[in-house]
């Protein structure tokens, strides 16, 4: 018999809470490369305007995990669950900010053409949202081999990413003419590097929160 019926029923809403914001933030990074490799300002700003949202579930998440610790007197499984929420949500609004800076640097482009066809890029930002997608899983199902899993997939994207910077170096030594809009675009493959550190912080979170052991998962 459920003798907390109200304490389960707050930790299924913080769960679909955390699901609904790293749906958002999918669709964030997902627009936020679309926007530059478009060079596409509205859909820019719209993702500037949208992060409001995000950060919305970022309060509201974080007023649902201080009242169940004030009011529920939770066990330390419990606070495992309530802190990996936190943590989770956290990282995803910095992911969301993330997106938010590449769409800025689209808005920054407005009236230019590329220096050259975004190839690199595309696929870190693939590999990062297939990232947040396992790591969202692995969170609902308390599943932590596929949390551990995320670390191969960053390993992907610190390869890809260190590819690009050189190319782009390399490229800005041969016409400085163009060190402006590569210098951003070194911004936009860091920004994508981060993402996928953030997501290995969820898995680490999610592999806490089920097993009470910490592993790091960005080494």
């Amino acid at each position: 018999m459920d003798t907390r019926p109200g304490f389960h029923q707050s930790l299924e809403l913080l769960q679909q809470e955390l699901i609904q914001m790293g749906s958002n933030v999918e669709d964030s990074i997902y627009a936020a490369v679309q926007s530059l490799a478009k060079l596409d300002d509205k859909m820019a700003a719209e993702i500037i305007k949208k992060d409001d949202e995000i950060d919305d579930f970022l309060t509201r998440i974080d007023e649902l995990c201080l009242r169940l610790i004030a009011t529920q007197q939770p066990m330390a499984s419990d606070l495992r669950i309530i802190g990996a929420a936190i943590k989770i949500a956290t990282d995803l609004e910095r992911i969301a900010d993330h997106a938010v800076d590449i769409a800025r640097i689209t808005i920054r482009f407005a009236g230019e053409e590329l220096v050259k066809p975004l190839e690199t890029i595309p696929q870190m930002a693939d590999i990062s949202i297939q990232m947040l997608q396992e790591s969202l899983i692995a969170y609902a199902e308390r599943d932590v081999h596929r949390a551990a899993a995320l670390a191969e997939k960053d390993d992907r994207v610190d390869k890809l990413y260190s590819g690009v910077m050189q190319e782009l170096i390399g490229m800005m030594n041969e016409d400085s003419s163009r060190n402006r809009q590569l210098t951003h675009l070194l911004l936009v493959a860091h920004y994508l590097e981060r993402v996928a550190d953030h997501v290995t912080n969820i898995g680490e979170g999610v592999i806490y929160m089920v097993t009470g052991k910490r592993k790091d998962l960005n080494v």
